[in-house]
């Protein structure tokens, strides 16, 4: 109901103030307009409404402003809000009445006016925090309209920010090069459209915080000094503080390698230079400081290197293998082996001259191996490598290093015509291989200190069957030759010395044996001008003899002769030679020998021993010792080798007989003779032979048990065999024997007077009388 009245109303307002009447020509229209013309008006803005009536001037007419319902009347065609408000918000129209003609025009169409409050300004700063000399960029934001102008705060609303070099602006940033510690603090910005005075609400601070850059540290692992060709290496990037961001790694440079773990792993190892840094996982910005530069050198695979200490075999002695890598010296397990002749499929050296099977398995850290003790099962060619990381890098193989050996060996040996260790030069020098077992693909070689190893080829030396010989030897061709078969066994080797001086010195190019006789010569180039120059030997840099003869020979050499010879004359000096001595080394069947021999003969002295003691304890001569040493004969009288001779000329000259002396008599007995011979006859004329006895002299001890000491002269048990003559015509060799006594002891007087005190006498072995 109070709808429809209202609608009555205003048509009927409308019909009066049309000023319509019988004679109108017609009504002028009214036309409404708001300025600002923009679609979005602020609050606190200034806003005008204009009424418009195309009769008349402006000023012709009185003008009806309306809001809702409400009417306003004034005499301005504008109608202003200074500073609109919300409550402003409707429709306008506006109705104009000519003052003259008391006529009114038509009412405008309605005219909407939406007021909306001031925007949010909104500040955003990126980094948060920010880092010492980092780019930092503050955003401003008010709505999407782009008529506004910003202004900055730093520490208070009131104070602007001035702008520099490291500090500007564009559109709705402020950015801040370079950042230092001067420009932390507080940040606000307020948006300004100039052209219709309006300022938005003012932000909210942000706060710039300026930290030192977290530091970056590159590291190598293996942290080794060298890193070689072929190798693996892992790059760490170590950042305190280090979440959420990524590692990158550059070479000169230029980034090669990001992720979010701090490693990088390079395989194989490449050259350059290497840093890393920390980005900022959620925009890629710069975290952390450029690290350290790692300057990675990529050298060449490196070559083991090998060692044998001594080179010439000492048997019995230990051989240390040495073995490192020249380049470096760090982080090494060391792999040891032994050269075999070459097989394929086998490892091998990469010039295929050898392969080679290992000493141990799992390598060592040790740089040494020990051969304990050395034989000659050992001589040959020995190899070392190392290796190193994970997973393992090996190096190349060392060079082959030899253990020769001076002494000549079972199946295989070398012999050098001349047959001595220093040669001249522009003479003929021949090596043989001679073998003891056939074999195939022998080998004759060298080596030498410079040139290495070599075998006997066209450019020195040409081979003739088991031979190779060098034609014309020059200083060069000085150094080591042995033999090898094709299955891998090695001959004595010859240390040769080619010398290009007047003199050289002659000697065993082999080891000698002790007892052996050795000769030096000083041998003169020009033998023929001067045959035997008057010569000094040297042993070990020492004065040892002058000759005349340009010879010096030992005997009997020893141990103590082992060294290095050489020799001098107003002509000059020869080179220096080692010459080795060995001991003299018993064989199998002269050992079996001895044994036998010591075996027989032992326990023959020890019986012999053991019956005269029990022959000492029996007191009586009809005793179980004269039983077996004395039975009963009736021609044997007790007299001594002379005075009993007469009796025995009835019988065999060279019949043996033994004397037991008991207490003071002379027991003698008869041996069975040795078969006869052809000079038994011409003995038996003669009436004198030679008898083998053993004579063995009893001391006596005290009725008192005596402590046995450990002298000799008082408590001798010996053996001594001597040749002794009777009286007579009859010549002994017996054995005098102490023997001492450990049962108490009986004196017995005897009649018969002992030619010897105390003497038992048994004979040996009967020999055949020489002839007169």
């Amino acid at each position: 109901m109070e709808h429809t009245l209202l609608c009555l109303l205003l048509l009927l307002s409308t019909h009066i103030y049309s000023g319509h009447s019988e004679d109108d020509d017609g009504k002028a229209k009214a036309v409404l307009t708001i300025y600002p013309t923009s679609s979005q008006i602020f609050s606190g803005e200034s806003v005008t409404l204009r009424c418009n009536i195309q009769r008349g001037e402006v000023t012709d007419w009185e003008y009806t402003w309306r809001k809702d319902v409400v009417d306003t009347i004034n005499r301005n065609h504008e109608y202003e809000i200074s500073e609109v408000k919300i409550s402003d918000n409707g429709d306008y129209w506006c109705l104009g009445k000519h003052i003259d003609q008391k006529k009114y025009s038509e009412w405008s169409d309605a005219v909407r006016l939406t007021v909306t409050a001031l925007p949010e300004t909104t500040l955003t700063v990126n980094p948060d925090p920010a880092y010492n000399g980092e780019t930092v960029t503050l955003t401003c934001s008010v709505g999407s309209d782009s008529g506004w102008k910003y202004t900055w705060y730093k520490d208070n609303t009131k104070k602007v920010v001035t702008l520099s070099g490291r500090h500007t602006t564009t559109g709705a940033t402020f950015t801040i090069s370079r950042t230092a510690e001067s420009d932390q603090g507080l940040y606000w910005c307020q948006g300004e459209i100039q052209s219709r005075s309006i300022s938005s609400i003012i932000s909210d601070p942000v706060t710039i915080t300026v930290n030192e850059r977290p530091v970056a540290v590159l590291t190598l692992q293996p942290n080794w000094p060298q890193i070689f060709s072929g190798e693996t290496v892992t790059l760490s990037c170590d950042i305190q503080g280090g979440e959420e961001i990524e590692y990158a790694f550059y070479n000169s440079g230029k980034s090669v390698y990001t992720n979010t773990e701090p490693e990088y792993r390079i395989s194989p190892a490449k050259n350059g230079l290497y840093t890393c840094e920390g980005l900022q996982k959620r925009n890629g910005l710069k975290h952390s400081q450029t690290s350290n530069a790692l300057q990675l050198t990529v050298l060449d695979k490196p070559q083991a290197v090998l060692s044998v200490s001594p080179q010439w075999l000492n048997p019995g002695d230990s051989i240390t293998l040495s073995c490192g890598v020249k380049e470096s010296s760090t982080g090494w397990r060391f792999f040891w082996y032994r050269t075999v002749p070459y097989t394929a499929g086998l490892l091998s050296l990469s010039d295929r001259s050898y392969s080679v099977e290992p000493l141990s398995g799992s390598g060592s850290s040790e740089d040494s191996y020990t051969l304990i003790p050395a034989g000659p099962s050992h001589t040959g060619g020995y190899v070392c490598r190392a290796g190193r990381g994970d997973p393992v890098y090996d190096t190349l193989y060392s060079e082959p290093q030899l253990l020769w050996s001076g002494d000549p060996q079972p199946s295989l040996s070398l012999k050098t015509r001349p047959n001595r260790s220093q040669h001249f030069t522009s003479t003929s020098l021949s090596l043989s291989c001679e073998e003891k077992q056939k074999s195939t693909g022998w080998r004759l070689k060298r080596y030498r200190e410079k040139a290495g190893e070599s075998e006997c080829v066209s450019n020195w030396g040409s081979r003739t069957g088991s031979t190779c010989t060098i034609r014309f030897t020059y200083t060069g061709d000085s150094g080591v030759y042995w033999c090898e078969s094709g299955s891998g066994e090695y001959s004595n080797a010859v240390n040769i010395t080619v010398d290009v001086g007047p003199l050289i010195l002659e000697s065993p190019p082999y080891p000698i044996t002790e007892g052996e006789s050795m000769t030096l010569s000083c041998t003169n180039r020009y033998q023929e001008t001067n045959p035997n120059p008057k010569v000094n030997f040297y042993k070990d840099g020492v004065l040892i003899r002058n000759e005349t003869t340009g010879e010096m020979t030992i005997p009997a050499v020893s141990k103590s002769d082992e060294g290095s010879y050489k020799c001098k004359s107003n002509e000059g000096e020869s080179p220096e030679s080692w010459v080795t001595v060995r001991g003299v080394t018993l064989g199998p069947s002269t050992s079996v020998l001895v044994g036998v021999v010591v075996g027989l003969v032992v326990p023959g002295v020890l019986l012999a021993i053991l019956l005269v003691l029990l022959c000492r304890y029996k007191k009586a001569r009809g005793s179980c010792c004269n039983r077996i040493f004395w039975p009963p004969q009736p021609q044997r009288t007790n007299l001594d080798p002379q005075q009993d001779q007469g009796s025995t000329q009835g019988r065999a000259p060279d019949a043996g007989y033994t004397r037991l002396q008991h207490g003071g008599a002379n027991i003698f007995d008869t041996i069975t003779p040795s078969d006869s011979n052809d000079n038994d006859a011409d003995a038996a004329t003669t009436g004198s032979s030679d008898v083998t006895y053993t004579q063995i002299q009893l001391k006596k001890l005290d009725k008192k048990k005596k402590k046995l000491t450990a002298d000799r002269k008082e408590n001798p048990v010996y053996s001594e065999v001597k040749t002794g003559k009777t009286t007579g015509p009859v010549d002994v060799t017996y054995a005098d024997v102490d023997l001492k006594q450990k049962a108490k002891a009986k004196k017995k007087k005897e009649t018969s007077t002992p030619p010897e005190a105390d003497s038992v006498y048994f004979p040996l072995k009967p020999v055949t009388a020489p002839g007169p």
